[in-house]
């Protein structure tokens, strides 16, 4: 907390032990506006021309558009949220609009995980051009089973119909014709509210998971190969292009499945751990994960 914060309120406090019956904070509420000529306006002026304005044409404007009509007819000098207190006072306020909600959201829980493509995370990465001062995006879905990076989005830009596309590119390369889909599961990002998302969620008949605000533990595996990827690569490494940024990042993405060693999978890397768990055929108790 700033001193100044601190000391404003400790003298506050101070005042209103000696005083218990002070009035509140702030500058009073005027009586009156002018216009530019200098004119003053009164408040019951102003209500009077509120209710004409609301009883017209302009009966679907909110308090921002009745503010600039008072400006515009009347020539008054005067500010939105002056209006506002006054609509209110009048009860001419319109409704609050209600975000339209296509798909309800469903809580990231805990799921018992024993084989590939039961759990997928999806996370965005941004990286950085150098040469043009501008930022790259990197959408990408783990496999939390085995590590792989199963299926990722690269551009200059990331919209919610390219997270999907890339989903979809996922599930044709990992899921076999019949076999059950994976739950996937995201933070609350835009592409991931969006109807195209929920959507395609549908159309695939994924169940679609979001973690409560400010839990990336939750989506701790993605958040985890981001952190790795920054440490590996985009830390380490400076891109003047964005072919040079996206020709690294495609050499990263073989490298990390198809060789880089895990602690967690017996220092094996992904593709060598899938090989292991299908040669073994182990069996599902012998190795599995909580998330």
């Amino acid at each position: 907390m700033a001193s100044s914060t601190y000391y404003d309120r400790h003298k506050v406090m101070r005042s209103s032990l000696k005083r218990p019956s002070a009035p509140g904070r702030g500058r009073p509420a005027t009586l009156h506006s002018k216009t530019h000529t200098g004119q003053i306006v009164s408040n019951a002026q102003i209500e009077e021309w509120l209710l004409e304005l609301v009883s017209g044409e302009e009966h679907s404007y909110g308090y921002v558009l009745l503010t600039e009509c008072l400006r515009v007819q009347h020539s008054l000098v005067i500010n939105k949220k002056k209006v506002y207190r006054l609509c209110q006072k009048l009860g001419i306020l319109n409704p609050q609009r209600r975000k339209k909600i296509h798909y309800p959201r469903r809580l990231a829980r805990n799921h018992t995980i024993n084989a590939s493509n039961q759990l997928w995370q999806l996370d965005i990465k941004y990286g950085y051009v150098a040469g043009y001062d501008q930022f790259f995006y990197l959408a990408d879905i783990i496999d939390v089973f085995d590590r792989s990076i199963v299926g990722y989005h690269l551009g200059s830009s990331c919209e919610a119909k390219h997270v999907c596309q890339a989903v979809k590119d996922a599930l044709r390369s990992r899921i076999a014709s019949g076999a059950s889909k994976p739950i996937i599961r995201t933070d609350n990002g835009p592409q991931f509210i969006s109807k195209a998302f929920g959507d395609m969620c549908e159309d695939e008949t994924m169940i679609h998971e979001r973690i409560p605000p400010k839990t990336p533990n939750k989506n701790a595996y993605i958040e985890s190969f981001h952190a790795t990827l920054e440490r590996d690569l985009l830390r380490k490494e400076s891109f003047e292009t964005f072919e040079e940024a996206y020709r690294a990042i495609h050499t990263y993405m073989d490298f990390y499945n198809n060789r880089r060693m895990h602690r967690s999978l017996g220092k094996r890397s992904p593709a060598a751990f899938m090989r292991w768990v299908e040669k073994a055929s182990m069996d599902t108790s012998s190795y599995v994960l909580a998330i």
